[in-house]
Parts: structure tokens; C-alpha cells; sequence
């Protein structure tokens, strides 16, 4: 019989695709994913057995990481600020940074919610991909009236099944943010918004030569990309239209590349935006960004 120390000696032959860390990391999702053993059990009892079926399960998820295929789309899941997620390759994989976003909106929504009592706080999300943003803002504030944009009809179906899988309405549009607006028939509500978040496409060809195969193989080009020669094109569409459907004194929030931090804020800052704030994400890099519009008379 095949040992759960046994698939961690297999699983090693990621060493030369991924890191050490990596490697343990991947092969610790793989067999409480298959085996649904706490990742502590599985460290306290690696000579624990693991039946053939499971056994045949974790190498053919051993076969497609030799790929390069990121696990999150083997798995079909992954996790996001506490919440399962179905992904797949019509999707962006939700990272830890965001959750560090969802929180920063979370933490300014409560004080919105304050000043408009008698209404519901109204967010949008441009750019929702697996609804990760979305889904965990209506998830923690379950009174607002959460929307989502995306181009993809194949994301959206994704994000659709996520609000459902955690219980949640949201209203999912299909649109074109940077031909807004868009045709009648998809055309985006009426009532304005006190938040507009996004996590737009932002990444540079140039960029492109430092990531892992993983991500630029297997995830959505549309999603992960723009032109070398107008890297803010998103910020720029997006900062347009929070212009006219953000409420008196409503927040913009972006997560952004690290290497346009300041030149996303002199946007924000030509664009007329105030109480402009950038910061750092867990890792000390420039990646993410408030704004306010400012109060009109």
C-alpha cells in the first residue's frame, strides 16, 4: 500500500518546475483535496495510508502539475477570503493580495453604511472574473446591492455559480467597459454607486518574461493583459465612467501593477480624484489604491 509519505517522495519530481516550498505546498493541497484529511493530520501522520483510488487520483493530479497546469484548475477550487471558488481556465485564480483589497473595502463600506441609512449601500465590481470580489463583499455585507461586469460570458457563468455555491445574489452584467457605453441590451442599471472596486487586467509583455509558465500558458490572456504602449488603459475607462455613476464623495479602489503606482495616482489626480491613498500589499509592493470622488455642489 501506497503511504501518504510515499506520494510526497512522488510529488518531488516538481522540484524541477516549482520551488522546494512550492513542491510541498502542491503536494499538501493534492492529498487533503483528495484524501479530505486537515493539512495537520496529513503532516502528523505521513506514514497514514491512502487507498489505491486515491493513490490513482493523486498521480493523474501529479501528471497534469508536470504540465505546468496550476492546481487551483486540476482541482476544479481554491479559496478566497474564506470562501470556496470554482475556477477554471475561463478565470483569472483568485490571489492572496486581493483578499487584501476585499478587506480595505470592507473596512471603508462600514463607515458608507453609516451615512446612508435608509438606503442600501450600493457596490460595483468591474472586471468580476470568478466573482471572488464580489461574492465576498455581499457575503459580509449581505444587506448592500452588489453588481459585477465582466466581458466574458464564460466568466461570468463561473461567477454565477460561485454566488450561488455561497448563497449570495449578485447582479452579473455582461459588458464592455472600455466601449461604455454598451449595446441596449446589456445595458448597465441606473442608480449610482457608492463603491466601485476593480482589479482590473494590468499586466505588460514585458512582465509577461517574469512569470511563471503557469499563470501565462493557462490563464486567461484577456484577463492578465494590455498593451505595452498603454499600460492604464483600464484605470484610465474605469476612472471615466466612476466619474459619472459614482455618488457625491463614493470611493474608487483598484488593484494595480506595482511597477505604475504612482503614475495610476497622477491619473486619478488628472482625473480630478481626491484623498488618493496607495499601498502596500503583503509583500511590500505598490498594489492597491483609493480614491474618492470628490463632493459635488
Amino acid at each position: 500500500m501506497i503511504t501518504i509519505k510515499d506520494v510526497f517522495e512522488d510529488y518531488k519530481q516538481l522540484n524541477y518546475i516549482y520551488t522546494v516550498n512550492e513542491t510541498e505546498a502542491l503536494s499538501l493541497l493534492a492529498i487533503s483535496e483528495i484524501t479530505q484529511l486537515s493539512k495537520a493530520s496529513i503532516k502528523a501522520f505521513p506514514e497514514r495510508e491512502v487507498s489505491n483510488d486515491q493513490a490513482e487520483k493523486l498521480k493523474s493530479i501529479l501528471a497534469q502539475l508536470q504540465t505546468g497546469q496550476p492546481i487551483q484548475y486540476i482541482l476544479g477550487v481554491t479559496e478566497f477570503y474564506g470562501l470556496p471558488f470554482k475556477v477554471n481556465p475561463n478565470v483569472l485564480i483568485p490571489r492572496p493580495e486581493t483578499e487584501e483589497l476585499v478587506e480595505w473595502v470592507l473596512s471603508v463600506a462600514g463607515g458608507e453604511r453609516q451615512k446612508v441609512k435608509g438606503e442600501r449601500l450600493s457596490i460595483l465590481d468591474i472586471g468580476t472574473g470568478s466573482g471572488c470580489i464580489a461574492i465576498s463583499l455581499k457575503k459580509n455585507l449581505p444587506e448592500a446591492l452588489v453588481s459585477a461586469i465582466d466581458i466574458s460570458e464564460g466568466a461570468l457563468q463561473i461567477a454565477k455559480e460561485n454566488a450561488t455555491l455561497n448563497e449570495v445574489e449578485v447582479n452579473f452584467i455582461h459588458a464592455d467597459i472600455l466601449n461604455y457605453p454598451p449595446a441596449p441590451r446589456t445595458s448597465l442599471p441606473a442608480p449610482e454607486y457608492q463603491i466601485i472596486v476593480s482589479n482590473p487586467p494590468y499586466v505588460t509583455l514585458e512582465d509577461k518574461k517574469q512569470m511563471h509558465t503557469n499563470v501565462t500558458d493557462f490563464e486567461p490572456h484577456t484577463a492578465l493583459f494590455v498593451p505595452e504602449h498603454d499600460p492604464l488603459i483600464f484605470y484610465r475607462a474605469i476612472a471615466d465612467f466612476a466619474l459619472v455613476n459614482l455618488t457625491s464623495g463614493g470611493y474608487l479602489f483598484f488593484e494595480i501593477n506595482e511597477s505604475y503606482g504612482q503614475e495610476t495616482v497622477d491619473l486619478l489626480v488628472a482625473k480630478g480624484f481626491i484623498n488618493i491613498e496607495l499601498r502596500k500589499d503583503m509583500s511590500s509592493r505598490d498594489r492597491m489604491i483609493s480614491s474618492q470622488l470628490a463632493v459635488r455642489s
